[in-house]
């Protein structure tokens, strides 16, 4: 299988060993000669000297055999034209961008963009979870982000802590899919009441999260 990789910095170097490790014939595009050196004498891959934005440079690469194209510059609108232009002028199946602006994911994927990934935003994910919000975990994310999957720790004074989920007054588009109880996974109904230091799964979108979670542990979660 084939990726192409648009890039030239450490990110790329690490990526490109990483498949072809895994057995990938690994296709690199960087504007800077330097680096394209480094990057031919290191790796078993074949680097094209180019800006991967331009049809033609993606062209001359063999983009059109490729599975992945993977668009790791230093600016979000040059790694969106790279995606979109491998996939809607060459057919890639399946394209990665790194994103530097969180906000930008959405729109990264609302553009056809397969995989839109943001190191600041998984990074401050990572640290709000280990360090500031243990009781609250993100699992997943479904459907290009229209459905999160968490896992929330009910702890002492949280005020559905007693209540019986029927009584629970949570907003549409939102599920408690199961509560882990002493290490025991159970199943609720409307009859089952939350009890300290229960987990919740929780499934919501995105615009019903923060509702539900003020619902289940207050105005502070």
């Amino acid at each position: 299988m084939k990726v192409l990789l648009i890039g030239g910095d450490k990110t790329c170097y690490y990526l490109a060993r990483r498949f072809i490790a895994k057995g990938y014939h690994a296709v690199i595009i960087t504007r800077d000669a330097e680096q394209g050196r480094q990057l031919a004498r290191r790796l078993q891959a074949v680097v094209v000297l180019g800006d991967g934005t331009d049809p033609q440079i993606l062209d001359e690469a063999g983009v059109r055999q490729c599975a992945i194209v993977m668009a790791l510059l230093p600016h979000d609108h040059d790694n969106l034209v790279a995606c979109q232009l491998a996939k809607e002028m060459f057919a890639v199946p399946r394209t990665v961008a790194l994103v530097h602006d969180p906000e930008n994911v959405d729109v990264f994927r609302q553009l056809g963009v397969s995989v839109a990934v943001s190191v600041a935003g998984l990074l401050g994910q990572v640290i709000e979870e280990q360090i500031g919000y243990e009781e609250i975990i993100n699992l997943a994310e479904l459907a290009h982000g229209q459905l999160s999957i968490n896992e929330i720790s009910l702890l002492n004074g949280a005020p559905a802590i007693g209540q019986y989920l029927r009584d629970l007054r949570l907003p549409d588009q939102s599920l408690i899919a199961a509560v882990i109880r002493d290490n025991r996974a159970l199943i609720p109904r409307g009859d089952t009441r939350l009890q300290v230091n229960d987990h919740l799964l929780l499934v919501t979108r995105p615009d019903t999260h923060s509702e539900v979670l003020r619902v289940l542990m207050g105005d502070e979660a």
